[in-house]
């Protein structure tokens, strides 16, 4: 699903972009980490402890970075990127140093007015991706936000209506939300969204509560083929590729043995400016030191990122589920 800000016949370039970033070993994404506070109280992470100190040494400006790498695409996150009262120009100072570039934001939605949605969306933030881990109070109390799940629904209607045309759902799977799985799938569909998922890791900060290795993996697999009949029939919603979703059964059954590729597609660039493969691992050096990342034997996660690094680039699947239009209410998407 693109942002409405694109047209069908941006893809092939998109893709040709793609090509030569691939054929060069260069990273399709730049994952910028503007800050790692964070207002949020997450259990299966400790940016929140980060202290308020460090607003003082945070780059003001991502643009050369951007600038050298020329990714096909760009993602904001923290920490929480809204605390950064300054994000519209960093975003502004992105998009203009780099031609064709898709720019996702990924916020957990509490900070998040409409007016300042579409402040950052006429900056040139192209995609907003929020948090949503359940449909009810169980996702205020993972989050340590009273009252954010019924401000995301709230909010996010409105910000379709005023013309904002790109919005999904991040969520991730875990033991104890698989009931909601799909019923956030079907919500996004009924707003003119779509949702991105990832599976649940202890990698963060070691808190095994939510792991879904921890459940029968029937249950797993039964989500898994809800999600894979969901796209067969409704293309544009689900945003992972077919790969990732059937990948991840053999992920929690513990059958996964392929090297992990993230830092080959995808980098990570802290606040300070240093770079590393993944955002569970310690930073590698200054972004000018980059010189690739080789393939490691690490099964530690089964975050989208590592997934989607090692799928194979089924052209035709992938061009589907971009090329979808989802209409809000319920109406069936044009492919």
């Amino acid at each position: 699903m693109l942002s409405s800000r694109y047209r069908p016949w941006h893809v092939p370039i998109f893709l040709s972009k793609y090509a030569w970033l691939r054929a060069r070993r260069r990273p399709v994404l730049l994952n910028f980490e503007v800050t790692m506070r964070c207002n949020a109280r997450c259990g299966f992470c400790d940016y929140w402890k980060t202290p308020a100190s460090e607003k003082a040494t945070e780059l003001k400006s991502f643009a050369d970075i951007a600038r050298h790498f020329s990714p096909m695409l760009v993602t904001f996150t923290g920490g929480e990127p809204t605390l950064r009262r300054d994000l519209e120009d960093i975003v502004r100072s992105v998009r203009e140093a780099v031609r064709f570039t898709y720019v996702q934001l990924i916020t957990h939605g509490a900070m998040l007015s409409l007016e300042r949605a579409q402040s950052l969306w006429d900056a040139g933030v192209d995609q907003f991706n929020i948090s949503l881990d359940y449909l009810d109070g169980r996702h205020d109390v993972a989050r340590g936000i009273p009252g954010l799940t019924a401000k995301i629904l709230d909010l996010v209607p409105r910000m379709r209506a005023a013309g904002i045309g790109g919005v999904r759902f991040n969520t991730v799977i875990k033991n104890d939300n698989l009931d909601q799985i799909l019923p956030i799938v079907e919500r996004a569909a009924s707003l003119g969204g779509g949702v991105n998922f990832s599976v649940y890791t202890a990698l963060k900060n070691g808190n095994t509560e939510h792991q879904l290795q921890d459940i029968d993996p029937a249950a797993v697999q039964h989500v898994v083929d809800q999600l894979l009949a969901y796209k067969r029939r409704r293309r544009g919603v689900i945003t992972n590729s077919d790969y990732y979703l059937e990948q991840i059964p053999r992920y929690v059954r513990g059958e996964m043995s392929e090297p992990c590729q993230s830092g080959s597609t995808t980098i990570h660039i802290d606040p300070h400016g240093q770079v590393r493969r993944c955002p569970d691992f310690k930073p590698d050096g200054p972004w000018q030191s980059y010189k690739g990342y080789e393939p490691i034997d690490c099964n530690a996660c089964f975050y989208a990122c590592r997934g989607e690094a090692q799928a194979p680039l089924r052209l035709m699947s992938r061009v589907r589920d971009v090329m979808a239009t989802v209409v809000p209410d319920s109406t069936e998407p044009v492919a």
